[in-house]
């Protein structure tokens, strides 16, 4: 059952709205001015405010501006419900990040309407995105209708690669986003002594080269295909009209990379600290989980030893002689190059 609170000074739209609110089974907080509102927005969390503009100690835009400085309610449906009807008042209140705006008298059914799209609408944009915008699809369905995989299979340029071709090269101005149809692309970065540190891996449904558009700056990291790739070309244009001119897209991206930094974090604090073999499980892990998202139990990873040792930032001679003694250990099983990892609750326990 959704929650929603209901702001408004005048006791008998209140108490009528409050009616209407829970015969929809809706279960109602409500509350006589802004400055109750915001107590009670701050106590129960609600899925959705209903606010008037004109109401004594603390009016509806200083009420929307003190639950957006608190960072859990910032993504919170607000509507404003008032009698002021001028244009002015109705951009001030966009302005401020209402998301919607609706006049007394207002209509039952026009109100539950409202709520109804709103909490639909915020449902689907608070759920979490794998990184690399794999929800990126799902974001395109919420705010335009499309469906953003039909629309690549059909309509964009399908670029093929070999393994250990080059996709994108450091320093490059970006042009592109790229999606990947089939295959796997890794992104890496070299130090002073030509070791190679991997910073991103990308399986199919997947996109990658989009930091760089968003900071309008270059590439930071070389891409290159892992084995046989197919990557959808998507114009820079056509990414930067679903992303930078629409605010739930944006938000979504700012979630995702938020979530991509503390990874990366953490995959450096790892490198740091942790043991070689803790390293190495870690590295398995991360590559079983990232293309084994069924969990298939024969599942192997077919990927060259200078690519794990790339993920797991040690040198290749120390990945090979550990993947000895985990195929010892019979945590894992290796056969025509391929690693099967047959044990992979003592893997992860080997993390914690």
């Amino acid at each position: 059952m959704a929650t929603i609170l209901l702001i408004e000074d005048n006791d008998d739209i209140r108490e009528n709205t409050a009616e209407i609110l829970q015969m929809a089974n809706y279960k109602v907080f409500t509350a006589e001015n802004g400055k109750t509102g915001v107590q009670l927005a701050l106590e129960h969390k609600p899925d959705l405010v209903i606010c008037d503009i004109t109401m004594p100690v603390l009016d509806g835009y200083g009420v929307l501006h003190l639950l957006h400085k608190n960072e859990t309610m910032q993504n919170m449906p607000f509507i404003f419900l008032t009698a002021r009807a001028e244009r002015t008042d109705m951009r001030r209140g966009m302005d401020l990040g209402a998301d919607d705006y609706i006049t007394k008298p207002f209509d039952a059914t026009e109100l539950l309407n409202a709520i109804e799209g709103r909490l639909k609408k915020s449902a689907r944009l608070k759920q979490e995105s794998a990184p690399g915008i794999n929800g990126l699809s799902d974001l395109m369905a919420t705010v335009s209708g499309k469906d953003l995989l039909e629309a690549l299979r059909e309509d964009r340029n399908v670029n093929r690669y070999k393994k250990k071709q080059i996709v994108y090269t450091e320093g490059n101005h970006p042009s592109n986003l790229f999606y990947v149809m089939k295959g796997k692309v890794k992104t890496y970065r070299r130090n002073d002594d030509g070791k190679e540190l991997i910073t991103g891996l990308f399986g199919e449904g997947e996109f990658l080269g989009y930091v760089p558009m968003l900071e309008g700056s270059v590439y930071r990291d070389q891409a290159e295909a892992m084995d046989d790739t197919e990557l959808a070309i998507i114009p820079r244009s056509d990414f930067e009209a679903l992303a930078l001119h629409n605010p739930e897209v944006m938000q979504k991206l700012i979630r995702i990379l938020t979530r991509n930094i503390m990874d990366k974090e953490e995959q450096l604090l790892g490198i740091a600290y942790n043991s070689l073999r803790k390293k190495v499980a870690d590295a398995l892990l991360t590559l079983y989980k990232k293309y084994n998202p069924s969990n298939q139990a024969t599942f192997s990873l077919d990927v060259s030893r200078d690519n794990l040792a790339a993920v797991a930032g040690v040198a290749k001679e120390s990945l090979i002689r550990t993947l000895g003694d985990f195929r010892d250990e019979q945590l894992v099983t290796i056969k025509e190059g391929c690693i099967f990892l047959t044990d992979v609750p003592r893997l992860e326990r080997m993390m914690n």
